[in-house]
């Protein structure tokens, strides 16, 4: 049996030019990923975050970065002419795929935070992003323990826990056909002309998240029949998912998700 050098690649070749014409019209310009309506219902999940069990407390990520920097014990941070430690602040967060961060991290709720702190999990009229919880901050960085969730990237246990409940919700299963694409910010190539669109089954998507050409999950995700369709925005937090009520209800209820409405992002 031939070894799959690339499984994305070979399990996820690329679709036919027009795959995104079809949402394009719906919403618009897919610059950062093709935003859906309702369809006809939908739901946010939220990237994950997580919280160090041992983690000192009243220091940010920025002032740990600054310490380290000033004591010589972290890598300089500089450009020519441009001191980034002194006009950069290190938030804590990251942009792209992300996971687990290891030992002594545990999964911090949304829901969880917004309790402890009495900041909404989403404030009203604003989509999940780095304007979320802004009483956590401090100078716009976040605690040490707290690693934030990242841009533009589902995490990969939430991939794929988001892969077996859709699995489950369509009707072939993990035979349904589907289609992922990645937006020309994820690749780094402004081609508009030829947007990078790759078609496969539903049961090998969890082979998309590891796409050595793009350090995200997918922009937008969806099955060929258009029952569902998800959008992770380059610049948000969250996954926007539509598509039938019993999948949006599955989502809201499951023990792993975290998912919430936004009735102002229908």
């Amino acid at each position: 049996m031939t070894k799959e050098t690339n499984p994305p690649r070979v399990r996820w070749p690329l679709a036919t030019p027009g795959a995104t014409d079809w949402l394009s019209e719906l919403c618009g310009d897919g610059l950062t990923g093709f935003m859906p309506p309702a369809m006809p219902d939908a739901v946010w999940v939220l990237n994950a975050m997580y919280e160090h069990e041992q983690a000192p407390t009243g220091m940010s990520h920025d002032e740990y970065h600054r310490a380290r920097s000033a004591a010589g014990t972290a890598e300089p941070d500089t450009l020519p002419g441009i001191d980034l430690v002194a006009t950069t602040v290190i938030t804590g967060g990251g942009l792209g795929r992300a996971e687990h961060p290891g030992p002594g991290w545990q999964r911090l709720r949304w829901a969880e935070l917004a309790r402890r702190t009495g900041d909404p999990v989403v404030p009203d009229g604003l989509l999940p992003s780095y304007r979320c919880f802004p009483s956590v901050k401090k100078d716009g960085s976040w605690p040490l323990g707290i690693a934030p969730p990242t841009e533009g990237s589902l995490d990969r246990e939430t991939w794929s826990r988001l892969i077996g409940i859709l699995t489950a919700h369509s009707p072939a299963g993990p035979d349904t056909r589907c289609l992922a694409y990645y937006n020309p910010l994820m690749l780094g190539a402004f081609d508009f002309d030829n947007l990078r669109v790759r078609a496969g089954r539903l049961g090998d998507a969890e082979l998309l998240y590891d796409d050595p050409e793009a350090d995200f999950s997918p922009s937008n995700f969806w099955a060929e029949d258009r029952s569902w369709v998800l959008c992770t925005d380059y610049d948000l937090w969250a996954t926007k998912v539509a598509g039938p009520p019993a999948l949006v209800d599955a989502l809201l209820e499951d023990a792993e998700i975290e998912a919430v409405r936004l009735p102002w992002a229908p």
